[in-house]
């Protein structure tokens, strides 16, 4: 089974969008379900979301009643996933769901984890020129070569999940 854990704040705009794109993305045969995760949204998230599960068995929702932050979104996520394989990705169109089909393969290849990259960020200068910092001295000093370490796009196999220990 696949597990997408989304958590999501206030994207109640994107959220038709993304699901549109997820479902055409999930192979008809393929064993799977979304947990979205509500992090507090006022902007009608939780309601759109609340009618997504209705009608649509494989979906699931976790709320929160006010906003917990992304960490603790994906440890409750990470708690409810019951895939082998667990996807992140955020909620707000940045990650491409087109993408999961080769994060899974990169996964089937002996991996335990993969870690996408976002090579166009839509955010301003002021978040990304931090953000490129980050990555550059968190290569330096862990030796460990991702381009984006804060990409919400990955893919884990179930035990590396639950191994972590988030808070």
């Amino acid at each position: 089974m696949l597990s997408i854990v989304i958590p999501v704040f206030n994207e109640r705009e994107s959220l038709p969008h993304l699901w549109k794109e997820i479902n055409h993305v999930l192979a008809d045969d393929l064993n799977w379900e979304i947990l979205f995760i509500d992090d507090g949204s006022s902007d009608g998230s939780a309601e759109y979301l609340i009618d997504l599960c209705k009608n649509n068995a494989g979906i699931k929702l976790v709320q929160f009643y006010r906003n917990f932050g992304k960490s603790a979104a994906l440890s409750e996520g990470f708690k409810h996933a019951q895939g082998d394989i667990i996807v992140t990705m955020d909620g707000d169109l940045q990650d491409d769901p087109t993408e999961i089909p080769n994060l899974i393969n990169k996964l089937e290849t002996g991996y335990d984890l993969v870690s996408g990259w976002k090579k166009t960020r839509h955010d301003p200068w002021t978040k990304t020129f931090p953000s490129k910092i980050f990555n550059v001295v968190t290569r330096l000093f862990t030796g460990v070569n991702i381009h984006d370490f804060n990409c919400g796009l990955k893919s884990y196999r179930q035990a590396v999940v639950k191994s972590l220990e988030i808070f």
